[in-house]
């Protein structure tokens, strides 16, 4: 799974998700290979039209995020139906609907490296939020919200190197973590969240159609 992730960041020609210390390590496939994989690579493309881009950025943000087309395509529904009904930022409310998503929240809290592995482990039943048990990876986390490793998966050893991995990680301001525990709280709403893809064009992509 690591180099098909690695492979597919070289084609879009950003990092998309974080996997660990090696994502930001001279190993990373990225960094060594900056460039498009296969034998026409390293060769000059041409000017991408604005649709190109559209749909480049959209790429990115459903590889990133682990989204279906028709799941992306809701998320924007909702999120210009937000902006159009309490004044919202369009681009804003987009990125709050995919940041709150349990697979995500629990990678910036540091428990999984990525993504993907968060989505995987959600599906297996692993985490609870708020002491009940999720298998839903797009599930809405809120404010005051609390998420934790279910009982009897806490015993297991992929937690005892999260658990050594996690002492000099920080998770962003909107969330918290109890890192004896591993426990996570959801303290705010993801407002000032940076991402590698530009959401307008998106926007002006799915405002169209």
């Amino acid at each position: 799974m690591p180099r098909i992730l690695e492979k597919k960041e070289r084609s879009l020609g950003v990092k998309l998700s974080r996997k660990g210390e090696r994502a930001n390590s001279p190993k990373a496939a990225l960094i060594r290979k900056p460039y498009r994989p296969g034998p026409q690579g390293k060769r000059y493309r041409g000017k991408v039209s604005e649709y190109g881009q559209q749909l480049q950025e959209k790429q990115k943000v459903k590889f990133s995020y682990g989204v279906t087309e028709r799941q992306l395509r809701n998320i924007f529904k909702a999120a210009l139906k937000k902006a159009r009904s309490q004044g919202a930022s369009e681009t804003s409310s987009v990125i709050e609907i995919l940041e709150r998503r349990l697979d995500n929240v629990i990678m910036r809290l540091g428990l999984t490296e990525g993504r993907s592995l968060a989505r995987q482990m959600v599906s297996h039943g692993h985490f609870l939020v708020n002491g009940k048990r999720v298998k839903t990876p797009s599930y809405k986390v809120r404010v005051g919200d609390k998420i934790s490793i279910r009982p009897q998966s806490q015993n297991a050893p992929y937690f005892d190197g999260v658990r050594d991995g996690i002492k000099k990680y920080e998770p962003p301001a909107w969330l918290k973590i109890d890192k004896a525990k591993l426990e996570g709280e959801v303290v705010g709403r993801p407002e000032t969240v940076e991402v590698p893809f530009n959401v307008s064009l998106i926007v002006d992509y799915y405002s169209k159609r």
